[in-house]
């Protein structure tokens, strides 16, 4: 209860916060590319998404619309459990809107920000770097280049980079993020939260914003802080499933048992074709003893990533391995044995990193059977 109670101040306070937008630009009320900066203002990222796609197929080369789109996606894609390929779409915009104009330095910048998070580290920096040879000032192609160098490890740089972007108020939502994530990976855990506070400063209604919030607080064993932070997504999106599956992983590191359960139980029921939701349920079930009801949910789990087509090197081995041991304890040596020679089969790919072997004549108890 005591948890409830501080995770509920601290949302009050959070709400406290204004929010306002880095830069919007100076349009008409029936201009959808305002309609799509208000409602960016408003974290209804839907809304952005649609109206700036409708500003865009009005003037394909307007670079606002664009830079406001694929920002709204990135962001998106981060929010919740189903909008991952949003940072694919980000990109394939980015890329034929390049095409178009390839020395313009707006197209190259938000180019090179799409880039990053889509993966591609080396090409976002190379574009990037392009851009700030030209100019300077440019605060994206900072950010941007301050990200890319970040997820291969050059962090100082990083931050180096993401400080000088934060000079360009224009782009202080992107810069204090940048910023936070650039001390995250360099430890410094309370630096990391004070700058992802000034980045919630700028919007407060970003989902993402608050998941870097949680983890940084996390890294520092504030649990409170965390809870406070999932909450106040679901605040503002009481929907979100993803921030559900964080308060179950919570609920189970402080060892609250059933309020895992209960959000686990709550994420499978929204998104049952999330094969997380399967997993994070079956290991609670799996640790209360349950091992019937753990069988059952981390079969899902198995059986969803193998019709989704997930690569086997990327499969979470975990929902086979105990799936595996829960029919071990119950003796299903039927379903033990299938388990475990689907486990052998995918282990055939050179990808899979993890191991999970019984004697040659098969797991004890289950031997001729």
């Amino acid at each position: 209860m005591l948890l409830g109670v501080l995770a509920g101040g601290a949302v009050l306070l959070w709400n406290g916060f204004g929010g306002h937008l880095p830069f919007i630009p100076h349009v008409q009320d029936n201009d959808p590319l305002g309609a799509a900066a208000r409602a960016f203002q408003q974290g209804d990222l839907n809304s952005t998404v649609d109206n700036a796609r409708r500003a865009l197929e009005r003037n394909p080369d307007d670079a606002a619309a664009l830079t406001l789109l694929a920002r709204a996606l990135i962001y998106r894609s981060y929010s919740d459990y189903n909008h991952a390929a949003d940072r694919d779409t980000a990109l394939e915009l980015t890329t034929t809107a390049l095409s178009r104009q390839p020395a313009n330095p707006d197209r190259r910048a938000i180019h090179a920000y799409a880039l990053q998070a889509a993966g591609q580290p080396v090409e976002a920096a190379q574009i990037a770097e392009s851009v700030l040879r030209d100019q300077p000032q440019n605060g994206l192609a900072r950010v941007a280049r301050a990200l890319a160098y970040g997820s291969v490890g050059n962090h100082d740089i990083a931050l180096r980079e993401s400080q000088k972007a934060a000079e360009q108020p224009e782009w202080g939502l992107e810069s204090q993020r940048a910023i936070a994530i650039s001390y995250s990976d360099l430890g410094q855990y309370q630096k990391a939260i004070d700058a992802v506070e000034r980045a919630i400063r700028y919007n407060r209604y970003l989902p993402v914003l608050y998941f870097e919030r949680a983890l940084y607080a996390l890294q520092m064993g504030d649990t409170d802080s965390a809870t406070a932070a999932y909450f106040q997504i679901l605040t503002y999106d009481p929907q979100n499933v993803k921030s559900r599956l964080r308060l179950c992983e919570l609920s189970s590191l402080l060892r609250e048992r059933d309020k895992a359960i209960t959000y686990c139980g709550d994420v499978t029921t929204r998104a049952p074709e999330w094969s997380d939701g399967w997993y994070q349920l079956g290991r609670e079930y799996f640790l209360q003893g349950d091992f019937a009801a753990a069988q059952a949910a981390l079969h899902r789990c198995s059986t969803l990533q193998v019709l989704q087509n997930v690569p086997v090197g990327e499969r979470r081995f975990e929902c086979w391995y105990l799936q595996g041991q829960s029919a071990e304890i119950m003796g299903d040596c039927p379903a033990l044995i299938a388990t475990y020679n689907e486990f052998r089969s995918m282990a055939a790919d050179a990808t899979v990193q993890e191991t999970w072997v019984y004697p040659p004549e098969g797991p004890p108890g289950c031997a001729g059977k």
